[in-house]
């Protein structure tokens, strides 16, 4: 009989297809996809990316030649003062505030700036010191950026010693008499030197008060809207099910309108949840709410909207409730961690980032990152409010064309 419990429920599970799926398919796809992320860079035998911005306050032979060593480096990539990356062997120095710029609009993850460190002692020589500035939201770059520069620093300043140094007279060789030293000796009087000094300023995370939580909120807070918008756009297919649907069709609500209505529920519904669990870290957690609100209004009715559109789109797709939960799943998931809701796309290679850039995360993440994390204006928000705008728009008239079927029953 244990056997026969055994073979029964062996064929309860062959015959549903989304529990099957869901036992054998979907931990293969979370599988590759997290391998892809983590593995790319071995298999490919890339290497990692950092877009740095360079300011010169030296300009000597010194700072240019560590300039070159930094280009020769396969992990940087120069930027210009609008954030492009510049060619290999091609340099445009910028000014300091060109730099910082950059760093809190995210068009470079590190900027350097070379300077001369101070003198503390007066036969004290000036040495070669650097300031990077870093935004912590990318916890990588700032500690490779920083570990190069203070290799080269050190390299200089032992070589500027080494040059500087009095040779030493082997130990048995005659003193010479006072009278046979020149009287315009250029002999100095030891120097003292100090390592060079590689400054770490946080420009963005350092004015948070709680930088973790401020980073991480809005993708969990897109994830999981995802995750009940979509729930939420299942009562199609059970008011499908139990036939509810055609007594209303029969009615004289029409089907644009019984799509809009849902359409509306959802986004109210999705604005409501996003804004309780922003509150909630408000008062919790430091999350700065009150400063931004207009921004996160802006983008929150844009993400649930397009949200929306995404839930009755999968809806009108799916025969049955039981479909939509495994294929929403497999999508939801999918989606969060290409687009940032799990793993930061800091740590994902450029053409994972690019992949990236197709789910609906990532663009929701970047708009609420402008306002929460890098403090931009409203007018920086554009890019991410069309294109969400235009995929709410494009998966509303496909659940629309997906509902036809519906009205042919």
């Amino acid at each position: 009989m244990i056997w026969l419990i055994v073979r029964i429920s062996a064929l309860r599970l062959w015959h549903n297809k989304a529990e099957l799926v869901l036992t054998f398919v979907v931990p293969l796809v979370f599988f590759s996809i997290f391998a892809l992320i983590f593995g790319s860079r071995e298999r490919s035998g890339e290497t990692a990316t950092i877009k740095v911005a360079v300011s010169d306050m030296i300009k000597n032979a010194d700072s240019q030649k560590i300039i070159e060593e930094l280009q020769a480096n396969g992990t940087l990539r120069f930027v210009d003062a609008d954030s492009q990356v510049l060619k290999d062997g091609e340099l445009k120095l910028l000014d300091p505030k060109v730099c910082e710029r950059l760093v809190r609009e995210g068009g470079a993850s590190v900027a350097i700036v070379l300077e001369e460190s101070k003198k503390e002692k007066e036969n004290q020589e000036s040495t070669l010191s650097a300031k990077l500035l870093t935004d912590s939201s990318d916890q990588v770059a700032p500690k490779i950026v920083s570990a190069l520069v203070q290799q080269l620093l050190v390299q200089k300043s032992v070589a500027a010693l080494a040059k500087n140094a009095q040779p030493v007279p082997p130990p048995n060789s005659p003193a010479l008499p006072a009278s046979a030293i020149p009287a315009d000796s250029s002999a100095k009087s030891p120097i003292a030197f100090t390592l060079p000094e590689v400054k770490t300023i946080d420009l963005v995370g350092g004015q948070k008060k709680n930088p973790i939580i401020a980073m991480y909120a809005s993708g969990i807070a897109v994830m999981f809207l995802l995750f009940s918008v979509v729930g939420g756009g299942g009562a199609l297919l059970e008011e499908k099910e139990n036939s509810t649907l055609e007594r209303l069709l029969a009615s004289q609500l029409t089907l644009d309108e019984l799509l809009m209505g849902k359409w509306l529920y959802l986004m109210l519904l999705g604005t409501l949840q996003t804004t309780l669990m922003f509150v909630w870290g408000e008062v919790v957690f430091g999350v700065e709410l009150s400063k931004h609100w207009e921004g996160f209004l802006m983008m929150t009715l844009v993400t649930s909207a397009a949200a929306s559109s995404l839930s009755l789109f999968l809806a009108t797709m799916c025969n049955s409730r039981a479909q939509l939960n495994w294929v929403s799943v497999v999508l939801v998931l999918g989606m969060s961690a290409l687009g940032g809701s799990m793993v930061p796309r800091y740590l994902m290679s450029e053409r994972i980032r690019e992949v990236g850039l197709l789910t609906f995360n990532a663009w929701a993440l970047d708009g609420y990152n402008k306002i929460f994390w890098r403090n931009l204006p409203l007018q920086s928000l554009w890019p991410q409010l069309a294109v969400l705008l235009m995929i709410g728009l494009i998966f509303m008239i496909a659940a629309r064309i997906g509902a036809r079927r519906w009205e042919r029953v």
